[in-house]
């Protein structure tokens, strides 16, 4: 007599559907933090609804950003620090919406692993929730992907989808003049650009993630881990002021490739390098490898996350409106005829 076997199951496989589906009750919570007016419906369905009227858009144009943190992720991998790169995941795709005069809305995210471990994934999404919440943004749903075969064991990659409105007429850039004065808002660190050199900086320096900071407290690791600043709320405060003509993500290409971004033909900007002072982490990447100050400028933040190009009548009162947002704000340059970023004074 011989005893029956028992079919194979998808979790043979490798694929934990009851995990999947306590996660989602996990991050329930943190995603309700993050309502907003607009939100119909979120996680659970097969699609968010959202209603714009319900967001107080009389005659909506509908903006969209996704975007991912590169191979900071592998740092975050690493070293095990996960509570924060969801909000670098938000911040980046955020901040692109905001540079069209945007305001956030609603957010989705992608988090794909080979095994899904319940803890790693919780802090996560609980870290994408945090940076939806301090944008105003909605974090209606997402993906969670379980793929036995792809990724290596602790190993998982993430991506984010940002939609937000503006009123019809009223997007940027636009308007920007020779003359206008460039603020620049400082920024908490790498962000989210550059990592690949970041790591082959690590490398030469030989050190490790948890080998002590080099330029301040904690470790290496948790030093580089300092999630990229959210420029939402000073930003559309900023805009709604008025006299605000363009802003600039200062992301991968940095000052010198973001800033000519937003600028009609025919314009340029001188920006003073003196008028603010590098940040210890790039300070110590320079001076580990070498590196020259135009490849600091074209690859890294280098100290400023956003630029604002503002009407010189507006600029003081930009400035302080910024100030009370808690940005820490440089007048770094202006527009002039010309073409690209030119510079004056040395930043190392």
């Amino acid at each position: 007599m011989t005893s029956k076997k028992n079919g194979l199951t998808y979790a043979d496989a490798g694929v934990d559907i009851d995990a999947g589906n306590e996660l989602v009750e996990r991050i329930k919570p943190a995603a309700k933090r993050t309502a907003r007016p607009g939100v119909m419906a979120g996680l659970g369905g097969f699609g968010a609804l959202f209603d714009l009227k319900a967001a107080g858009f009389t005659d909506p144009v509908l903006v969209a950003a996704t975007d991912g943190v590169g191979t900071k992720l592998r740092i975050a991998i690493d070293t095990g620090i996960v509570d924060s790169i969801g909000i670098d995941l938000v911040a980046m795709c955020v901040n692109d919406l905001i540079c069209q005069g945007a305001e956030p809305l609603f957010f989705l995210d992608y988090f794909a692993t080979g095994k899904l471990e319940l803890d790693q994934a919780t802090q996560i999404i609980q870290g994408i929730a945090k940076g939806c919440e301090l944008s105003g943004c909605a974090l209606i749903g997402g993906e969670t992907a379980e793929m036995p075969g792809m990724y290596n064991a602790g190993d998982f990659d993430l991506a984010g989808f940002a939609v937000g409105a503006m009123e019809r007429g009223t997007s940027l850039p636009g308007g920007v003049v020779e003359g206008d004065v460039l603020l620049g808002l400082a920024s908490d660190g790498v962000h989210s650009n550059g990592y690949s050199l970041v790591r082959k900086v690590v490398e030469i320096s030989g050190l490790d993630w948890d080998s002590d900071n080099p330029f301040g407290d904690g470790s290496l690791g948790q030093a580089l881990l300092a999630p990229t600043r959210l420029y939402v709320k000073p930003a559309l405060a900023a805009i709604k002021s008025g006299g605000v003509h363009a802003l600039a993500h200062i992301t991968g290409g940095g000052l010198t490739e973001n800033i000519p971004r937003v600028l009609p033909d025919g314009l340029g900007v001188e920006i003073d390098l003196n008028a603010w002072e590098l940040p210890p982490v790039f300070k110590w990447l320079c001076k580990t490898s070498g590196m020259e100050q135009a490849e600091l400028l074209k690859t890294f933040n280098s100290g400023l996350g956003m630029v604002l190009a503002v009407s010189a009548d507006r600029a003081g009162q930009i400035e302080h409106l910024l100030q009370a947002q808690g940005e820490t704000v440089s007048r770094i340059g202006h527009v002039l005829q010309g073409s690209g970023v030119s510079y004056c004074g040395r930043l190392l």
